[in-house]
């Protein structure tokens, strides 16, 4: 299989007013729980995509097999995270069947659910593997090459939902369920570690 994870970390944060990046869950930080699971699917070829504040939050990555890309156009919305990570494949000449995106801030999301994408795209590699939130479509997920190019061209924050709704006849979901919560906000990491974790964490 020859596909790259690429986490998205780049925001700046601002609902949190703090980098969430770093927060800790149980002694491990929002972004390492996520680049622990990527790094589960597989040892190599994991990207995490990084803006405001890069320096301080690519010294706390604790696996160092993970590559860091520096997104300079960041406070311009999570689409630039995503055209950041392909164009960095394409002007290194790293030719992947397919891209798999995930969240840094997706504590929940259970690495079984992540597996059963994996094993959907390998069975259906046309298909944009991708996660159902009601009636709308979002990430993780995981594009095929042939898409590549349509991905160079969305913007801001809605761009790659947006992409999805213009392809629904495209993409398969798995049928597991998971977590998919977004911590965001002080409010959402309390209430997260209140109903999932060690209350003392």
């Amino acid at each position: 299989m020859n596909i790259a994870i690429l986490v998205l970390a780049a925001g700046t944060s601002s609902r949190m007013q703090s980098m969430k990046q770093l927060e800790k869950i149980n002694g491990t930080t929002l972004l390492n729980i996520s680049l622990e699971k990527a790094i589960q699917l597989q040892k190599q070829d994991v990207y995490c995509v990084l803006g405001a504040n890069a320096t301080q939050i690519e010294k706390s990555i604790v696996n160092k097999e993970v590559n860091c890309i520096y997104n300079e156009n960041y406070s311009q919305g999570l689409s630039t995270s995503i055209v950041t990570g392909l164009d960095y494949f394409i002007k290194k000449t790293l030719n992947y069947e397919g891209v798999f995106i995930l969240l840094g801030d997706q504590p929940a999301i259970a690495i079984d659910y992540l597996k059963s994408m994996v094993q959907l795209h390998q069975k259906n590699p046309k298909k944009i593997i991708a996660s159902k939130y009601g009636n709308s479509y979002g990430v993780p997920a995981l594009f095929p090459r042939i898409y590549f190019n349509d991905l160079l061209e969305i913007q801001k924050d809605k761009g790659a939902k947006t992409f999805m709704e213009n392809n629904k006849t495209k993409i398969v979901t798995s049928d597991l369920k998971t977590d998919f919560t977004d911590i965001d906000t002080v409010e959402d990491l309390n209430m997260f570690k209140k109903r999932n974790l060690n209350p003392n964490n």
